[in-house]
Order: structure tokens, then sequence, then C-alpha cells
């Protein structure tokens, strides 16, 4: 039986990881925490922050992802789109969810992210 999500991975090009430790950590304001040393030799970095966790995977045909992303819920929306906005990240804002205020951004990479109360 489902309890949670413990994570959700997102796909990255290889030689990316300052640009996503940088998003991740000043952006986003989340903590990089180590891989376990058997995975750390593939490439990539994990993120946390309270409850959620983005692992960033090295692809080396590497797309972004144009539909799928993860949906990501703040606290004040309208200070952590400014807070991306401050720091040069488009912010795209969305009504088209009945009752949540939201909207989307991607990382440097290009993975779309959904931020939402």
């Amino acid at each position: 039986m489902l309890l949670a999500v413990d994570h959700v991975q997102l796909a990255a090009p290889p030689g990316s990881e300052d640009l996503l430790r940088a998003y991740y950590t000043d952006v986003l304001g989340m903590t990089e925490i180590p891989k376990p040393p058997e995975l750390a030799a593939r490439g990539g970095c994990w993120f946390r922050a309270r409850g959620v966790e983005l692992h960033l995977g090295i692809e080396q045909d590497f797309r972004p992802a144009r539909k799928a992303h993860p949906g990501l819920r703040v606290t004040d929306i309208s200070a952590y789109a400014a807070r991306l906005e401050a720091h040069g990240a488009a912010v795209e804002w969305d009504s088209a969810l009945p009752g949540r205020r939201r909207f989307y951004s991607h990382d440097p990479v290009g993975n779309r992210l959904e931020f939402l109360v």
C-alpha cells in the first residue's frame, strides 16, 4: 500500500551539476544531500526541503520533458514567485486549476516545475 512519494527523479545533461546546485540551493532554497557513493559515481545531485526530495540524474541523451513535471507546494506563492524572478527565473502563472494558485518555471536545464498552494 502506498504511503507517500519518497522522491521525484528529474533528468539533466552531463556536466550540469554546478548549474543545478546553484539553482536548487540558491534559487529554490533546497539543501543538497549526499548521494550514496555507488550512485555518486554516476553524477547528478540530490536536494531536499522539508518533506520534498528531488533527485537530478545524468542522462547522456538528455531532452527536458515538455509536459511532465513535479508539483511542489509552497507556503507563500507570491513571495516564492518573486524570489524566482529576482534570481532571473521566468514565472508563468496559470489559473486553469479551480481553487488553486499556481505557476510554472523551468530549471536551468529546461525541466518544468509547478509551484502551487
